[in-house]
């Protein structure tokens, strides 16, 4: 599904480590870890076709469109003037649903994420928790075969989390691919099979057992 080759990424002649080879098939959930400023959504970036890599390659077995990308809250302009209803609908942006369906399909995901009632809510009055589940909501409608999540528990509470870990196994039960960045390495070794360390001093790619040791967590949190 995606096959990175010698590829290196950041800014423009400043890779931020050395060329990872990786390979991820169909299907797999993988988590990306390492500390602030390592490359981590950066390396996102680069697999969704937003940021050009620095040398290497990337391949993805899928269009452009066929990717679901979660990005960061800090991305999003909270005086946009549009309502958690209208965000989470441009999830449907590629779909051929009809506007029935369409309807059901959204007061079902605002259920599913504890939002319902919220749908005429300004983007400037919703807290941080409740824009995040209106941005995995949102990416919750598409039918992308493959998900990069860019920290996806962030501004999420305790039962926002579990709502959160029980979609991505939803996800991954489905067959579906998934990268996930994220900081919270306690849920990432009960949720998570495989992990990507990204590091200054080069990438790891193992299995959460193998990774988590104590070296290693020293390292990434």
């Amino acid at each position: 599904m995606i096959h990175c080759q010698a590829l290196q990424w950041g800014p423009p002649g400043l890779p931020l480590c050395p060329a990872l080879n990786l390979d991820l098939p169909g299907g797999s959930l993988t988590a990306v870890i390492g500390a602030n400023g390592c490359g981590k959504s950066s390396l996102l970036k680069v697999i969704a076709g937003l940021q050009r890599p620095l040398a290497g390659r990337v391949r993805v077995e899928l269009r452009a469109r066929e990717i679901g990308y979660l990005v960061q809250q800090q991305a999003i302009d909270r005086q946009f003037p549009i309502s958690l209803g209208e965000l989470v609908g441009a999830g449907f942006w590629s779909s051929k649903l009809t506007t029935l369906a369409r309807r059901e399909r959204l007061h079902a995901a605002l259920a599913d994420w504890r939002l319902d009632g919220l749908e005429r809510r300004p983007l400037a009055a919703l807290s941080g928790g409740q824009l995040q589940r209106a941005l995995l909501a949102r990416l919750s409608l598409t039918d992308s075969p493959l998900l990069l999540l860019d920290e996806p528990d962030a501004c999420l509470d305790e039962a926002g989390q579990a709502l959160l870990w029980a979609q991505i196994q939803a996800w991954r039960a489905a067959g579906r691919t998934l990268l996930v960045v994220c900081h919270n390495l306690a849920a990432v070794r009960e949720q998570v099979p495989d992990c990507l360390r990204v590091a200054a001093e080069g990438c790891r790619h193992g299995t959460c057992a193998e990774l988590f040791g104590a070296a290693h967590v020293a390292q990434v949190a």
